[in-house]
């Protein structure tokens, strides 16, 4: 099991690096929207400032390389680089899963450097709903937070992927109650995210219940995480092969566009805002510029997330790469925010956004 978990961990981050695992048939929901331009914004560029304060930490950027990968060798080199870039441009970082730390030692420096590499940025710990299912008490998770020093810790909800993984846990029973565990005797702050298949207005109103503040609605549109493990199969199998749950590969091709596109997720989850002033809302899955952070932030969103780009940018040229992704997402942002008369991300917060016909 220890050999699967690393093994697999690698196979993902190659997939989405050399391979088309974006949805098929559907987008994040971006494009069918645009904001009321102000030809009298009122203010110079230069005053346009999109900084934020983060997990008690200043940020230039309402901006986190969102979590991707760790336990496995060449894992630590990419952290490694992705946290110097986001130190450098003071943006926040979620390491990826970490349950291969829970398993054995072997790789626990590819999530411990992030923080080595940059001690004041917002650093997200991660682990999967099927491990929070079984938890009697946080002592495993303090120590994963511990391990990174990290500033939050993150649940992710993927039911459609451990579905589909043949090594996956489709045992989901006792998630809501293990997040409530982690809530009420963590004393860190608990994101809950979804990894692409997006949080609807009904389960965020049941992680609300149980004490949650802090929502990625993670939704459809970018990465299919279906799509990866569906390659996955195809690529370690001849013919037909059947998960833990007994679906075929031929039978599970069908969920590769599954899930809330990113656009409506945010406006769902966004919508209860009113009634728990106290919520922050990050969006994800499929946003890739600036512009779709801006559209996100006048949703209603706190701050965006953003994977796969960021990772292929590093992996095609390095961290210069990487440097002028942010850089252009960057201008991007503050290019929308003094088109529409937005001297902060509270102001973008009130500007109107118009469904194109």
């Amino acid at each position: 099991m220890k050999k699967k978990t690393s093994s697999r961990k690698q196979q993902h981050v190659e997939l989405t690096v050399t391979r088309d695992v974006n949805f098929r048939t559907k987008t994040a929901g971006f494009e069918r929207w645009e904001f009321l331009h102000n030809a009298l914004p009122e203010l110079n560029f230069s005053e346009v400032d999109p900084s934020l304060t983060f997990l008690g930490k200043k940020m230039a950027l309402p901006l986190i390389i969102s979590s991707m990968t760790g336990g496995y060798g060449d894992a630590a080199r990419i952290n490694r680089k992705l946290a110097e870039v986001c130190r450098d441009r003071k943006i926040g970082m979620g390491v990826g899963s970490q349950r291969q730390a829970l398993e054995n030692t072997d790789f626990h420096r590819s999530y411990s450097v992030v923080r080595e590499v940059a001690p004041d940025i917002p650093i997200i710990g991660n682990i999967g709903a099927a491990e929070v299912a079984r938890l009697r008490d946080v002592s495993g998770v303090l120590k994963l937070s511990e391990m990174i020093r990290a500033d939050a810790f993150a649940v992710h909800l993927n039911p459609l992927q451990e579905l589909l993984q043949p090594e996956g846990s489709p045992d989901f029973a006792g998630v809501l109650r293990g997040i409530e565990l982690l809530v009420n005797n963590l004393r860190l702050p608990i994101i809950v995210k979804e990894i692409g298949a997006g949080i609807s207005v009904n389960v965020a109103r049941r992680l609300l219940s149980a004490g949650v503040t802090m929502i990625d609605v993670a939704g459809a549109g970018g990465t299919s995480w279906a799509g990866v493990e569906i390659l996955r199969r195809k690529k370690g199998t001849s013919g037909k092969h059947t998960s833990k749950a007994g679906i075929v590969d031929d039978f599970s091709t069908q969920f590769w566009d599954w899930g809330i596109p990113t656009v409506d997720a945010l406006r769902q989850v966004c919508s209860l805002k009113d009634q728990h002033p106290s919520l922050k809302v990050m969006a994800s899955g499929g946003i890739q510029n600036g512009l779709d952070i801006a559209k996100s932030v006048a949703f209603g969103a706190d701050l965006a997330g953003m994977a796969r780009p960021m990772l292929i940018a590093l992996e095609s040229g390095g961290v210069q790469a990487l440097d002028r992704l942010i850089g252009k997402i960057d201008m991007e942002l503050k290019g929308a925010m003094f088109l529409t008369g937005s001297r902060s991300l509270v102001d973008l917060q009130r500007q109107q956004l118009i469904l194109k016909l």
